[in-house]
């Protein structure tokens, strides 16, 4: 009772002086969709909060320093070896702090699945519509975040200064120096001399803990506010127009549903750290200019620009006198393409379309056939550049030589994503009209024959 009646209080004293009263009603009667997809987005948001939580622990431990340093920690196989700071202190993280190594694993999984909800809830987005007028700017918003968070996972993934996060710091050096004119400049900035320089890690760990992580904290800020300002779209129904949203509440349905998810996102997370091994540093050893480890991939998000180099066929040419290395257009020009052309998107929707108008109710994927052929030869595309980072191992397990599968996958990945992007829109074109049936219930008929002759039969 006591307690009761001093909260009571404070609510009053404070609301005689904010006015909050007529602020929080009106946020917990706020309408949120009660569609499983709109979750995704908030699988991504508490992804983030355990990054930033697991980070806050990891940061107490971890040294960002590249000076070398005798390693006297309990991993029997490395005592006595010198090595980075950055390294030696991730090493003894796993082993000698107190759940250290939980949540170094907890942290890395979290990233994953953090940019894994984002692809997935773009991918909502795109397959739905969702970027039209008004909500252009919450699209460009997400796509910064995409690319924001991309940047950020680079930089938590190359500061433990191991061999195989090394390796991906020299693609990226070489990279830089491919840009035409600029790149030996920019790259000697960021690494403050020749690869590997010693200032990049403590440079990586500035941006990797405060300025990235903050961007990110503001871009979400954004997108939340004007996703209030805006109001939720939601899926054709009864009720469910323009000018209106259909579904529960914020308190309490909503509220305790979010609760629920972000409870399982944090155990789906720790559960991953506690069970599934990632990232076993000790295995790959301390980084030496010298030497690389193979066979050698990155995280799943960066494994699709790491497949288009080596696939992409070793072109160089020269521009008023200046080479540009092979690594230019797989490295740069491909990635720098694919967020122009997601930046780009909701113009070039509008203008194949003639689509201007508002919208807050959502398509049905089956409703734009062409648009789900463009999604599904970009998802198509840019996963078998992703398995194609892999081809060393792909090679290893198949028993051909890798050079052999490097040609196969040249060619598979130009004619496969072609291939689905063309069933893809058969398949919307086929359900388009037809609310009551499902991919499950279609016939090769109803794939191949006119609109009309379909509507006929049925």
């Amino acid at each position: 009772m006591i307690i009761r009646w001093l909260g009571r209080g404070a609510a009053r004293w404070f609301d005689g002086r904010l006015r909050l009263a007529s602020t929080v009603r009106t946020a917990v009667a706020k309408v949120f969709p009660d569609h499983w997809s709109f979750m995704l987005g908030e699988i991504a948001l508490y992804s983030f909060v355990t990054l930033v939580l697991t980070g806050t622990f990891l940061t107490l431990f971890f040294v960002p320093a590249t000076g070398d340093v005798a390693y006297d920690g309990s991993y029997a196989p490395l005592r006595g070896s010198t090595m980075s700071a950055a390294y030696a202190s991730t090493v003894e993280l796993s082993f000698d702090v107190r759940g250290g190594l939980l949540f170094r694993q907890v942290h890395h999984w979290s990233a994953l699945v953090f940019l894994a909800a984002i692809v997935v809830h773009l991918s909502r987005v795109f397959f739905t519509g969702a970027f039209r007028k008004p909500r252009e700017i919450n699209w460009l918003v997400g796509v910064t975040l995409f690319a924001t968070s991309i940047a950020n996972g680079f930089a938590g993934y190359s500061l433990p200064d191991d061999l195989l996060s090394a390796t991906g710091l020299r693609i990226a050096y070489s990279t830089l120096l491919s840009l035409p004119l600029v790149g030996p400049w920019a790259a000697f900035l960021l690494f403050g001399g020749e690869f590997p320089g010693e200032s990049i890690v403590p440079r990586l760990y500035v941006a990797h803990v405060l300025l990235l992580p903050g961007l990110i904290a503001a871009l979400v800020g954004v997108h939340m506010a004007v996703l209030v300002r805006q109001k939720h779209t939601h899926f054709p129904g009864p009720g469910r127009t323009d000018r209106t949203v259909v579904g529960s509440k914020l308190w309490p349905a909503y509220a305790f549903r979010s609760l629920a998810l972000l409870c399982a996102v944090l155990a789906v997370a720790f559960g991953l750290g506690a069970l599934v091994q990632i990232n076993p540093i000790w295995s790959y050893g301390p980084f030496q200019p010298a030497a690389a480890t193979s066979p050698a991939q990155p995280d799943w998000f960066l494994g699709w620009v790491e497949g288009a180099l080596r696939l992409f066929p070793p072109v160089e040419f020269r521009v008023f006198g200046h080479l540009v290395p092979a690594p230019f257009l797989p490295g740069v020009v491909m990635p720098g393409l694919t967020f122009l052309v997601l930046y780009a998107w909701p113009w070039i929707d509008r203008a194949v379309t003639g689509d201007r108008g508002r919208h807050q109710v959502l398509d049905r994927p089956r409703h734009r056939p062409a648009r789900v052929a463009v999604g599904v030869w970009a998802l198509s595309f840019y996963g078998l550049l992703l398995l194609s980072a892999a081809d060393d191992l792909v090679a290893m397990w198949l028993r051909v030589p890798v050079l052999d599968l490097v040609r196969i996958m040249r060619v598979v990945v130009i004619v496969v994503p072609l291939l689905l992007a063309a069933v893809g829109f058969a398949v919307a074109r086929a359900l388009r009209g037809r609310p009551e049936d499902t991919v499950g219930t279609l016939r090769w008929a109803d794939l191949t024959s006119p609109r009309e002759a379909r509507d006929e039969r049925r």
